[in-house]
């Protein structure tokens, strides 16, 4: 039962924590923060939520000292968790009355509801609103304090504007006001000072740094203003301020000694124990959270949450604890309970891998020191496309530097993952070294870990395929066939889970169908391997098979489709091509012939000696053969004489497979055709038709299905169609059926192929 208050503010002896206080000589101006308040009591209700030390309290003595509120100020200071109303509501009296506002004297002797209601009318008779600040107030959700404040803020708005500070979310029904549009926040991210605001903090105290060094100090203590102002209390001693700042973290003696007697020694046991044992996360969730705790402490979960702004939400049920209140809890776990902080981390990592949150359970791995464990898990987990950059998101560096440096262990999997490193870094011996190392100790395993032989054979063939692409393709060929046979021992969500080894495994298989001369055989590869790199988001192989399909479309005589090709190729998304790139030389060749297609000989001989540059650097005796077989036709183009002859003279001493040679020879006439006469170019007229014309679409695609069309011809995926027209999945499906159905085709590549035989690409 609420007690009646017993005092009240006769408007000449304000009763204590009923003014606004003086504006401290200390305070930083914020003006990007007094201007949201500013603002926000232009509506109910604003709230400041932050941790201890945030300066929520400073920055609101500022904004009630610019003179911008809309009304009187009535400032009431609370004690916070313990609030009661028969010492609240005494205080709000004497505050309103303070700042010039009537309470009738029944209203101030009386209590709960009637004590409300007074203050309601009072309120609602002005004219001009009144802005109350309620500073610390903590009150529980429910309780008598925080039910009658709901009811004030509901019956005297809108002459009443509240604004309350607290380190945790005030129980008054904040997502009505959201929903509403009527609620002002500032939160923990709002409050964190920013490097101008961080530079004038430390210049009050005579410091004066780099921009870069404020910077940096901001980060370290995550724009948390007491951290702040312990840090440039600490540097007016320093020698070298750039030094402490570069060591400055949440172990600073004066920071653990605040943090610990404001926050952490005043949880209750459960709760205590929640904080430490969650501290060695950089992330966290509520099942998380109980895997590290256990069931009982995890339960606190939420209370945490909303009741402690150093959590901050980072979506998803996920939460980031802020690094200086983090820094100190480590300390303290460290220093109480030395022997759990491994046990932890091992929880920590078991429960992330269980996950697929691959980097954070290696991370935890390595902390808990068990590096070999960090290493079988990448490689259990086909992972090692992350090291290698085949796949997106790539491992940090950091880490795979720390098990690089256990790969003497006698396990192989640390030194698959050296391998990896060493090759993604550029170090072709060191990659070898390890490659043979792993390969030995991958042998020695018992035959009963078949799970675990596959996975290190497999990841073996990845890392030599990454390797011998390049250089040694016959090589890469064999590798991408060992790796094809130890796929078929996977299922079909693993492989679709990991698209990156497909997608370099048909990028080979099909460079080498090419250059066997198995035309058909190449274009499903290449195809195949070209939506697999899309998938995995790999940009180097995505952009090497388009280049082989164009080089493809080039020995079949289909000069537009290539130039298509090599275009798609050479645009961003794509990465541009360095110097050593393999597929280089196949870009300027294909460049050359459509060139030489189109009678642009100048620009073919520009292409060709780029080609033969690119060749110098990385060797491919296929297109070395297309290069030659290129600047034969150009000759034989300038000589003129019988057709039958100058082609007999181009190919005399081509060693193309004998097979792919008669498919090239009448691509051959048509090129040396195109530069006869009058000129006619291959690529401006129109195709001839075909032997055995499909027929004609049913009825004419819309502008939709067109569009859809074109970005098929483009080699984009359906999720890559729909991004991209802003369109779902599933309405892509549909204009895609649509179009098979009017072209009276089946498969993609038949309806590109109608689509260009009818002239509508």
């Amino acid at each position: 039962m609420d007690r009646c208050p017993k005092e009240r503010g006769d408007g000449l002896s304000p009763a204590p924590g009923t003014t606004v206080p003086a504006l401290p000589r200390w305070l930083v101006p914020r003006p990007r923060l007094t201007d949201r308040i500013s603002q926000g009591v232009l509506g109910p209700l604003t709230v400041v939520v932050g941790p201890v030390g945030a300066g929520k309290s400073a920055l609101a003595v500022e904004w009630a000292h610019t003179g911008r509120a809309p009304g009187p100020v009535a400032w009431v200071t609370c004690d916070g968790r313990d609030e009661r109303p028969d010492v609240l509501w005494p205080r709000v009296i004497s505050a309103l009355v303070t700042a010039g506002t009537d309470v009738p004297p029944s209203a101030a002797a009386s209590c709960g509801p009637p004590l409300v209601a007074g203050l309601t009318a009072a309120l609602t008779a002005r004219q001009d609103p009144v802005v109350l600040v309620l500073d610390d107030f903590q009150t529980e959700p429910g309780s008598p304090t925080a039910d009658s404040v709901i009811g004030l803020l509901k019956h005297a708005a809108p002459v009443l504007r509240l604004v309350v500070l607290s380190r945790r979310d005030p129980p008054l029904h904040l997502h009505r006001f959201r929903l509403s549009g009527e609620l002002t926040e500032l939160r923990t991210a709002d409050l964190a000072f920013d490097d101008r605001e961080t530079a004038a903090l430390l210049a009050q105290h005579g410091i004066e740094v780099s921009k870069q060094v404020v910077g940096a100090l901001r980060k370290r203590a995550d724009g948390w203003a007491a951290g702040l102002r312990f840090a440039a209390m600490s540097m007016e001693k320093q020698p070298s301020p750039e030094k402490f700042v570069a060591q400055f973290a949440g172990d600073d003696e004066t920071v653990v000694s605040y943090l610990v007697e404001e926050v952490l020694d005043v949880q209750p046991p459960g709760m205590r124990r929640l904080l430490l044992t969650t501290s060695v996360l950089d992330h966290m969730n509520a099942e998380l959270a109980a895997e590290l705790a256990g069931a009982e402490a995890g339960g606190h979960f939420a209370e945490l949450v909303r009741g402690n702004s150093f959590l901050q939400p980072a979506g998803h049920g996920w939460y980031r604890c802020h690094r200086m209140f983090a820094d100190v809890l480590r300390t303290r776990l460290r220093h109480e309970t030395p022997a759990l902080v491994p046990e932890l981390h091992r929880r920590a990592a078991a429960w992330l891998g269980r996950h697929g949150l691959l980097a954070d359970a290696v991370r935890h791995w390595l902390k808990a020191g068990e590096p070999t464990r960090a290493g079988r898990l990448i490689v259990g987990r086909l992972a090692i496309g992350q090291v290698l950059g085949l796949t997106e998101p790539r491992l940090p560096d950091d880490l795979v530097r720390q098990l690089s440096q256990v790969a003497e262990a006698g396990e192989p999997e640390p030194a698959l993952v050296a391998a990896a490193s060493a090759l993604a870094h550029g170090d072709e011996a060191a990659c070898a070294d390890s490659l043979a190392r792993a390969g030995r100790l991958a042998g020695e395993l018992p035959a009963d870990q078949e799970d675990r032989v596959t996975g290190c054979r497999l990841t073996h063939a990845v890392i030599r395929m990454a390797q011998q692409r390049s250089r040694l393709p016959d090589a890469a060929r064999s590798a991408a066939a060992e790796a094809e046979a130890l796929c078929s021992r996977l299922t079909r969500a693993t492989l679709t889970a990991h698209p990156e080894i497909p997608a370099l495994t048909l990028a080979i298989r099909g460079h080498g169908e090419l250059r066997d001369g198995a035309l058909q055989a190449a274009a499903v590869s290449l195809a195949a391997g070209l939506k697999a790199a899309c998938a995995a988001g790999n940009g180097v192989l995505r952009r090497d098979c388009l280049v082989e399909l164009a080089l493809l479309e080039v020995l079949r005589g289909r000069f537009r489709a290539a130039d298509e090709l090599v275009t798609l190729a050479s645009q961003p998304p794509l990465p541009t091509w360095t110097a050593t790139d393999r597929s280089r030389s196949s870009l300027h060749v294909v460049r050359a012939w459509v060139g030489l297609a189109r009678g642009e000989r100048a620009q073919a001989h520009r292409e060709l000696g780029c080609t033969r540059t690119a060749l110098n650097l990385t060797p491919d005796p296929f297109v070395a053969e297309l290069c030659s077989l290129a600047a034969e036709l150009a000759k034989a183009a300038e000589r003129g004489g019988p057709l039958s002859g100058r082609i007999g003279d181009a190919v005399a001493g081509c060693h193309l497979p004998t097979g792919l040679l008669r498919t090239v020879e009448p691509v051959c006439a048509a090129v040396l055709d195109s530069s006869a006469g009058s000129r006619t170019q291959i690529l401006a007229r129109p195709a001839p038709p075909p032997m055995n014309p499909g027929p004609a679409p049913v009825e004419r695609l819309s502008a939709r299905e067109r569009e859809v069309l074109g970005r098929l011809a483009q080699m984009m995926t359906t999720e890559e169609i729909a991004t991209d027209l802003y369109l779902s999945v599933n309405t892509v499906k549909t204009h895609l059926k649509s179009v098979y159905r009017k072209l009276a085709v089946s498969r993609r590549s038949a309806a590109v192929r109608r689509a260009r035989e009818l002239e509508l690409l």
